[in-house]
């Protein structure tokens, strides 16, 4: 009896299989019913191949599929729509861009924008002026800064909405007011958004289906293959989600974590641990997502000390104890958790509760981890707890002489800890890397590359922000692919026989080529459990 022969073999300059075996004659790989059968060299493997087999030849260095281990692309249907504000550099170019947005709208139609710079408004605070004065006060419009975590909304906004004063909830989310008590436009964290986010133009399914499909090739054409997508806030999600895949086979796996806020009942807190392992061929739900705090150009973050407004005291939970008591009942479930937590204070919380946990084999995380003392990232290693972080927070919206906004609310002390990728390997802990799309874009390379310079991979001009807390490319490489299975309990992103064919074929190699080298590089090909879900123009 012999052995079926392979279905897909490709070939390429080089392997790294991230393995950690020693593989220097690795020049093809075999993939057999969706799993590597064989991998070696190109002459061997070529050599089981029939006339059924596909064969691609390419000169590039093949590497396992990345996971982008922080994203929201179900999210991003609603909130990345209208005009795409994350390349402006002013509010001149904001009001501009939504000027052309609404020449493209019905004069009753809303204008959408998204991606907007906080740092924009580092002098005057954060309002709808510049909503007004691209638009005029009675034009619906709505812009969600890039954090995600607020927006503006203009004036006829919010009348549509019924916003007309002051309001907070516990969580620390707010409609702001000026001081005569008349809301300024700003919508701060999730509740005030869903005001008007509910008063917005409904998106229909199918447009929904084919933007999900839309989009998800095109992160299979930066190389992904897999998505750790952070939250379930979708009305119809499921029915969305079987829609796409009776559309087509979704080109990215999609690991879904919903969240767990502190409005939720002990019942509502049963159905999150119910619906774990729920879902289709190529999406799941798995783990479950917190928020400690909000972020620190909101003001929402939780810190030891305040912040240079005074801000950021607070946790979103109000009572920790809460919180902890929701992470142990998720514990002893056998759920593994992710915490956004973004203010030192949170962080030490978050790292403190987990570490209290009994060792019965559940992987839990922290999210973003902004800015924290070395001694909590030495107690988040030693606690086996994993860090998921996203460089072009860092390198985007930050900078080297501290003039940004969150530089500028934290002080130099904590502005001084900013990202400190390199601090938590050092200490031993598990680095997952991702992008949190879209609050960032989601390219794997030019991300890649960032965590490497500690800059924009793009500016040659700019300075590194904190150089020595830099990775290597190994390090980089690693955490997008061997890392983000590490942060979820589970092995894998590596090459081997019997694992599944996931991988991608790049033209630089990414442990050898500059930063900059690395950046500008290309993907090939893309292969998920030996799908082919994206080809470039050299095949």
């Amino acid at each position: 009896m012999t052995s079926a022969a392979p279905e897909l073999i490709v070939c390429a300059s080089r392997i790294h299989s991230m393995s950690g075996e020693p593989a220097p004659e690795q020049t093809a790989i075999a993939v057999t019913s969706g799993m590597i059968s064989g991998l070696g060299a190109a002459g061997d493997l070529l050599k089981q191949a029939d006339a059924q087999t596909r064969i691609i030849e390419l000169e590039g260095t093949l590497v396992p599929a990345f996971t982008d281990a922080h994203a929201h692309p179900v999210m991003s249907l609603s909130m990345a729509r209208g005009a795409d504000l994350s390349g402006c550099r002013s509010l001149d170019e904001v009001a501009e861009a939504l000027r052309g947005e609404a020449a493209d709208r019905g004069a009753d139609e809303w204008v959408l924008g998204w991606g907007l710079d906080p740092n924009f408004f580092t002098e005057q605070g954060i309002s709808n002026d510049v909503l007004v004065r691209a638009l005029g006060a009675e034009r619906l419009a709505y812009v969600t800064l890039f954090d995600a975590h607020s927006a503006i909304a203009s004036p006829a906004a919010l009348r549509r909405a019924g916003i007309d004063s002051q309001r907070s909830w516990p969580s620390g989310s707010s409609v702001v007011a000026d001081a005569s008590g008349k809301p300024t436009g700003h919508l701060l964290e999730f509740e005030a958004m869903a005001l008007v986010q509910e008063v917005l133009p409904a998106q229909d399914l199918d447009e929904q289906v084919l933007g999900l499909h839309g989009l998800l090739g095109e992160m299979a054409a930066q190389g992904l293959g897999e998505v750790h997508v952070m939250d379930m806030n979708h009305p119809q999600i499921f029915e969305l989600l079987d829609a796409a895949e009776a559309h087509a086979l979704l080109p990215v796996k999609l690991r879904i974590s919903p969240w767990c806020t502190p409005a939720l009942s002990d019942e509502e807190c049963a159905e999150l641990v119910a619906l774990q392992q729920r879902g289709g061929d190529r999406w799941k739900i798995e783990g479950v997502k917190f928020f400690i705090d909000g972020t620190v150009e909101g003001g929402t973050a939780w810190l030891e000390t305040p912040d240079s407004k005074g801000e950021s005291t607070t946790s979103a939970w109000g009572d920790i104890s809460a919180y902890a008591h929701r992470i142990e009942q998720l514990h002893r479930a056998q759920v593994p958790t992710a915490t956004h937590a973004i203010g030192e204070r949170g962080i030490r919380e978050v790292v403190e509760t987990l570490a209290a946990l009994p060792a019965i084999g559940v992987q839990h995380r922290i999210e973003h981890i902004e800015s924290v003392p070395r001694q909590v990232i030495e107690q988040l290693a030693a606690a086996g707890i994993a860090a998921s972080m996203q460089p072009t927070h860092c390198t985007h919206y930050t900078k080297a002489d501290g003039s940004d906004d969150w530089s500028v609310r934290l002080g130099a002390q904590r502005a001084a800890r900013a990202w400190c990728l390199r601090d938590v390997l050092d200490a031993g802990a598990v680095l997952a890397l991702g992008s949190d799309y879209p609050v960032a874009p989601y390219p794997v390379l030019p991300i890649m590359a960032d965590a490497q310079l500690r800059r924009p991979v793009e500016d040659d001009t700019a300075a590194p922000i904190l150089p020595e807390q830099a990775i290597t490319a190994a390090e980089a490489l690693a955490g997008y692919t061997t890392g983000p299975h590490r942060a979820i309990g589970r092995e894998g992103g590596a090459l081997s026989l019997g694992a599944p064919g996931s991988f991608t074929v790049l033209d630089v190699d990414p442990l050898n080529a500059s930063p900059q080298e690395l950046g500008a590089g290309r993907v090939l090909l893309t292969v998920s459990e030996g799908i082919i879900t994206f080809t470039g123009n050299d095949l």
